[in-house]
């Protein structure tokens, strides 16, 4: 009861200044914003009932008025920077009432450097909601060199534009703009100060600026400032002497340049550098927010290079630590010594858990995406293969389920795990649960995952085929994005290799005549090399042959000539040869063939072509044509030597290529 008579007079009091912040004298519209400003510090629950009130706009429109002068403005901005540190509700409230344009036109506007700085302050903490449209940095060609201006005036203006960069810069039109500007040598300047927190500022808008920017990161590894490199600084605010949190962003820039381009693997700074700093963060001892951050870095920076992958595997026991990472044991507490900062002594929270997990998941990703003994080393972690199964069911948890999928990926790489390892846990089944409805990001891996499962040696082949797959993944062979057209037609090639026959004659049902004219049209080389490898696998063994020939025998003579009469490499012309080769190895497939008179003057010209991949592939195909041991091979062997086929092969006996030498000979011996 006591409580509910207090809160009515709370609500109103608050009422009251409410009623002032609209009145027209000045004194108490500054009583009333100074009353609502205390208020509010510190409590949710204040600044909802602030929020509800609908006072934002009165505040935008006192933000904006001439008359009340500094000392009301300054109160406005301090109350608007703490509804900004409330919740996310709160911050959303205020830029959809259109309070940041006016806070940039305060930076832009006033003399008052108390006011500017209130307002970088305000604006700080809103950029750092991910909700918040950033474009209106952008928009106005006048507000990032102004900012830019202002940077040198203070400490804290430092900090706040430095951080409304890194917030603010997004894309690479965003980069492009900052680095027009000369955001590059003021960020520069930052890496010399003497104060922390505006190296760590600075240092956080390098990493937004250079992130998979080439051009900006090359510019980045030319800069200096005092006589000395960016780079050089880079390394030196990465050393064991720096804050933790330092020394993970200086090896996040670096990283982000390295991947940029701008540093080779090879490159001290990253080898002998940026690497070790990054798996010493994975160490045990440290904080959980560290190690996530330094693994999850680490996986980034070795992602794509085979050796830096080596180095770090063998380095510090990083395999072993990362494996702790994915128990939700309790961290046994340090003794607590001078000068070194203790372990998390409380047990991690869920958030704490899932990210520990995804950046486990990722390094092993990337540690094991080349090499067969790192693989075989990260899978013998304890319950490692549990840990990527619950991962990819953890539907809450977007980042968890990309990273086991990717380490899934990673692993799926490797011939024995795909035969012991993943039989044993049926990795298979929550993979092709995961396809049924996933996001695109998680979508390509996954799919990408499936095509090395159905190889032919897998044995979750015959399982995946059971469950529906054939569907699933023609279906992606229709979506927009090429890596899963791509990824959807690999796997239907991979599923048609040494299949049976009723499951060939599914995939062509399924996929359709169409489709495949369709794919093999695809602007993507790649999609259009895998359709010419599925229609090989398809068209493979005599009786399947003969079979599809007789039911999709004309849609697919003209897909191969499609190809052959297209403006494509001589890599995509052999596939369509060697398609050609499958057909004239059928019984009575044959005939598609021999009845066509423009592709037997075609496969006589590619015999004679410049390219030897091209001859080989023609050869092969007409060595199957006049096979000895089939029905009818006089009338065709004959019908060859009238397109002068016999004498090019006499020809070609004077090769230098051995394989094409090989394919000639045998062919010759046909027609004997």
């Amino acid at each position: 009861m006591t409580k509910l008579i207090h809160s009515l007079m709370d609500v109103e009091s608050c009422n009251s200044y409410v009623d002032n912040l609209y009145d027209v004298d000045s004194a108490k519209c500054l009583d009333a914003v100074i009353y609502i400003k205390n208020m509010i510090i510190g409590s949710n629950k204040a600044k909802n009932m602030i929020i509800q009130q609908g006072i934002t706009p009165r505040l935008i429109q006192l933000l904006d008025d001439p008359i009340g002068g500094d000392d009301l403005k300054l109160e406005v901005i301090a109350v608007i920077g703490s509804l900004a540190r409330g919740d996310e509700n709160h911050i959303k409230s205020l830029t959809a009432a259109g309070v940041i344009p006016f806070l940039l036109n305060n930076v832009c506007a006033s003399t008052n450097p108390q006011v500017i700085e209130f307002a970088l302050r305000a604006l700080q903490q809103l950029f750092q909601n991910e909700a918040t449209k950033t474009d209106l940095l952008f928009a106005d060609p006048r507000l990032v060199p102004q900012l830019l201006k202002l940077m040198p005036l203070s400490v804290c203006n430092q900090i706040s534009v430095t951080s409304i960069f890194t917030n603010a810069c997004k894309t690479a039109e965003h980069q492009a703009i900052l680095c027009a500007n000369g955001a590059v040598p003021a960020l520069a300047a930052l890496l010399n100060s003497p104060v922390g927190d505006v190296q760590l500022a600075a240092l956080d808008a390098i990493a937004s600026l250079c992130y998979q920017n080439q051009r900006v990161s090359a510019l980045l590894t030319v800069s200096s400032f005092g006589g000395k490199s960016v780079t050089d600084h880079l390394v030196t605010l990465m050393a064991r002497d720096r804050p933790v949190a330092m020394q993970l962003v200086a090896a996040r820039c670096l990283t982000y340049l390295h991947r940029a381009g701008a540093i080779s693997a090879d490159d001290g700074k990253i080898l002998y550098k940026t690497l070790p700093c990054l798996v010493r963060m994975c160490r045990k001892e440290n904080r959980r927010t560290e190690k996530a951050l330094g693994a999850e870095t680490l996986a980034y920076l070795i992602e794509v290079d085979t050796e830096l992958q080596r180095v770090a595997s063998i380095s510090d026991h990083l395999i072993q630590n990362l494996s702790l990472f994915l128990t939700k044991s309790r961290e046994i507490p340090a003794v607590q010594l001078r000068g070194v900062e203790s372990f998390d002594i409380e047990a991690p929270s869920a958030k704490e858990v899932q990210n520990l997990k995804q950046a486990a998941l990722r390094a092993f990703a990337s540690l094991g995406a080349n090499d067969e003994d790192i693989r075989k080393r990260i899978i013998e972690t304890d319950q490692l293969m549990d840990h990527v199964v619950t991962g990819l069911a953890e539907c809450d948890d977007h980042r968890v389920q990309l990273a086991a999928v990717r380490c899934l990926h990673s692993l799926s790489r490797s011939v024995q795990q795909l035969r012991t390892t993943f039989q044993d846990h049926s990795v298979w089944k929550p993979l092709m649960k995961l396809l049924q409805n996933a996001d695109e990001d998680i979508l390509a891996v996954a799919s990408s995952t499936l095509c090395n499962l159905l190889l032919e040696f897998s044995p979750s082949k015959e399982p995946i085929l059971e469950s529906g797959a054939v569907e699933l993944l023609c279906n992606l062979t229709r979506r927009e994005d090429s890596a899963l057209r791509l990824n959807g037609i690999w796997a239907l090639m991979n599923m048609a290799f040494q299949a049976e026959q009723k499951i060939k004659i599914q995939i062509l049902s399924s996929l359709g005549t169409d489709q495949v004219f369709r794919l093999l049209s695809d602007h993507e080389v790649g999609v259009v090399m895998k359709t010419l490898g599925l229609l090989r696998n398809l068209l493979s063994t005599k009786p399947h042959i003969d079979l599809i020939m007789a039911q999709h025998g004309r849609q697919i003579m003209q897909a191969v000539i499609l190809i052959l009469e297209g403006e494509h490499s001589p890599d995509v012309k052999e596939q369509a040869l060697c398609i050609l080769a499958n057909i004239a190895d059928g019984e009575t497939a044959k005939e598609f063939i021999m009845s066509n008179e423009d592709v037997l003057r075609k496969l006589t010209n590619y015999m004679s072509h410049s390219n030897v991949k091209l001859q080989t592939a023609a050869t092969f195909c007409i060595g199957n044509l006049a096979w000895n041991e089939d029905s009818g091979c006089l009338e065709r062997q004959a019908r060859l030597r009238e397109l002068g086929v016999y004498r090019i092969l006499q020809q070609l006996l004077c090769t230098n290529d051995a394989t094409l030498f090989e394919k000639v000979k045998a062919a010759l011996q046909q027609f004997s």
